[in-house]
């Protein structure tokens, strides 16, 4: 088996290749530098040229607030990227994992979203990424979509680290409380997709760590587990703007992991744990 994994350099990309190692399953990492995602020609032959088994494609637009400005750019990466890499897959007959995000949703109410559930993105970045999902669907039988939230991992910057260098210089620290979701070590989640390309289990997933949460809350427990003595103050959404709205509400169901047979993610205490440790080293 041969599997090629989009966007090498950022945090899940990293670790997807990683986790393929572990499974002995010989992969293709490309960035940028390999094939332009934006470009069919390119992206297309890339695929057809190397005719992996399965194409994991964790490559995205992720700035949030800054797709707002670069609405275009932002579709081009995570719609039409999606797109050329699907149609690839289904002229070779290889298998697509397509990650996506809890910002598919509208972010209304408390019950964890599950992946039928009524899609009403509330951002630009949430818009494409669902366009992405439907061209992954609609264009490649052998689909897997996997929607997380709250990534943190060892490549690349996330709220972990980001809270961590604040405090080195901060008594305290304002963090949004009303915001609800889960974060997700990417080593997890790796894990998750280098088990679920191996098999035939199509269709839509949510997988994150277990356990919901506020940022406000994640932030303390990123501080307890750091040995940190800043304070954090739980402030509304309302307090803290920001160019593209977020979802009050990110949870997520994983009813459908549990119905195929896959294992869930560990529990958020024991994901920050081994991820500190590992940013200790």
């Amino acid at each position: 088996m041969k599997i090629l994994v989009t966007g090498v350099m950022g945090q899940l990309g990293h670790d997807v290749t990683e986790e393929l190692e572990k499974h002995n399953i010989e992969y293709i990492g490309c960035d940028r530098e390999e094939f332009d995602l934006t470009d069919k020609d390119a992206t297309e032959s890339f695929i057809l040229e190397n005719k992996p088994d399965g194409v994991i494609h964790c490559a995205a637009y992720t700035a949030v607030d800054k797709a707002e400005d670069e609405e275009e750019l932002c579709r081009k990466i995570n719609a039409d990227g999606s797109l050329y890499i699907a149609e690839a897959c289904e002229k070779i007959g290889a298998k697509m994992i397509y990650v996506s995000t809890d910002y598919v949703f509208g972010g209304d109410g408390e019950k964890p979203y599950e992946p039928a559930d009524e899609k009403n993105p509330q951002n630009v970045y949430g818009r494409t990424k669902l366009e992405g999902e439907k061209n992954a669907l609609e264009n490649c039988s052998r689909t897997f979509i996997v929607r997380t939230s709250w990534v943190y991992g060892i490549n690349g910057n996330n709220f972990v680290k980001t809270m961590r260098r604040l405090a080195e210089t901060r008594d305290e620290l304002n963090v949004v409380a009303d915001q609800i979701g889960s974060p997700t070590y990417t080593r997890d989640l790796a894990k998750l997709l280098a088990e679920m390309i191996k098999t035939e289990k199509y269709g839509i997933y949510h997988a994150t760590n277990e356990g919901f949460m506020s940022w406000a809350e994640f932030a303390e427990n990123i501080m307890k587990k750091s040995g940190l003595s800043t304070k954090i103050n739980y402030i509304p959404t309302s307090e803290y703007p920001v160019k593209a709205k977020r979802p009050l509400n990110s949870r997520l169901s994983k009813k459908c992991l549990i119905d195929n047979g896959f294992s869930l993610l560990p529990s958020q205490d024991d994901a920050l744990e081994r991820y500190i440790e590992e940013l200790n080293k």
